[in-house]
């Protein structure tokens, strides 16, 4: 039975002007109150302004109770992992054991290259610097002294405290081209894209987990999981039109271009839940939303249609 969660609308709160965290709290409480799993924060400093989600994913940990919380998805190539670390091990025990480290590369477009440059951060070692990072990261959650001489050098160093769950939160990783698919199962705990269809996500996942097998690792450990849009209104045109103002605003693309890199849906509820179970019936075990226009409506409807589809 497929878990449902749920992405906070940090930055359109941002694009809309409106900084203020109570309603976001309110909706991360609406999503538990309905049923739904987990609540999901984004990451952005420059690129997409939004809240910074280590923070907010704190307050949201202290007003719920049952919820996961993630981050979709982080990018820990813009911080140091010993800072990282520390924050990500005391974020975890306030939630209890509830957290998910959702993780990212971050996509090659200008905005996102001039990020890395103002954080001080070289863009073309993201990938290096990302894997060494998370590995010292869960050196240092092990709570044991860590001797590192890499990117980053640490002598002795001893973290505390470690995260409630020991080793630290799971890791899912987004990406879905070959080299992303290996560096999940090989790594990680759980794959996390935005990208393939639902004809290609169970062959995909496939690669993820025998990538899992040929590292010595137990792929039924590993979680597959899908990062999805969508516009639910029963007026077909009018949900076209919402999904892609939304699209073009939130990344300053053409909405054309963003609905071929990213998996979106929009239309009637009942094509929604269509979509999402095939989703589910080709292997994806966790499906997080993010919703274009009226969240309430929105959460109301999907918590709906969870029920009717039996999960």
């Amino acid at each position: 039975m497929p878990r449902l969660g749920y992405l906070l609308p940090t930055r359109e709160q941002i694009m809309a002007g409106r900084h203020e965290t109570a309603p976001l709290l309110a909706l991360a409480e609406r999503a538990e109150a309905l049923g739904f799993d987990s609540v999901w924060v984004g990451d952005s400093l420059l690129a997409r302004p939004r809240h910074d989600p280590l923070t907010l994913l704190a307050a949201v940990a202290a007003r719920t109770r049952t919820v996961a919380l993630g981050t979709a998805v982080l990018l820990p190539a813009l911080r140091n992992p010993v800072v990282l670390a520390q924050q990500v091990a005391t974020l975890d025990r306030l939630a209890e054991g509830r957290l998910i480290l959702g993780v990212g590369i971050a996509t090659d477009v200008p905005n996102i290259r001039a990020e890395f440059e103002a954080a001080g951060v070289p863009f073309d070692k993201r990938v290096g610097r990302l894997v060494e990072g998370l590995a010292l990261a869960r050196a240092l959650w092990s709570g044991q002294k860590v001797d590192w001489d890499g990117r980053w050098t640490v002598k002795a160093g001893v973290l505390g405290p470690t995260p409630h769950r020991p080793g630290g939160p799971p890791i899912w990783i987004g990406g879905s081209v070959a080299a992303a698919r290996a560096r999940a199962g090989r790594l990680y705990d759980g794959w996390f894209p935005n990208a393939p269809t639902a004809a290609a996500y169970g062959g995909q996942w496939q690669e993820v987990q025998a990538a899992a097998r040929a590292a010595g690792r137990d792929p039924a450990a590993l979680t597959g999981a899908m990062y999805l849009t969508l516009a639910i209104d029963e007026d077909g045109a009018r949900a076209e039109a919402t999904i892609n103002t939304f699209l073009e605003q939130y990344y300053g693309m053409r909405p054309d271009t963003m609905r071929k890199r990213q998996m979106c849906y929009a239309g009637p509820a009942a094509g929604a839940a269509d979509w999402l179970k095939a989703y589910a019936d080709a292997g994806a075990s966790h499906l997080v939303l993010r919703f274009a226009g009226d969240p309430e409506r929105q959460l109301d409807t999907v918590a709906r249609l969870r029920r009717d589809l039996g999960w």
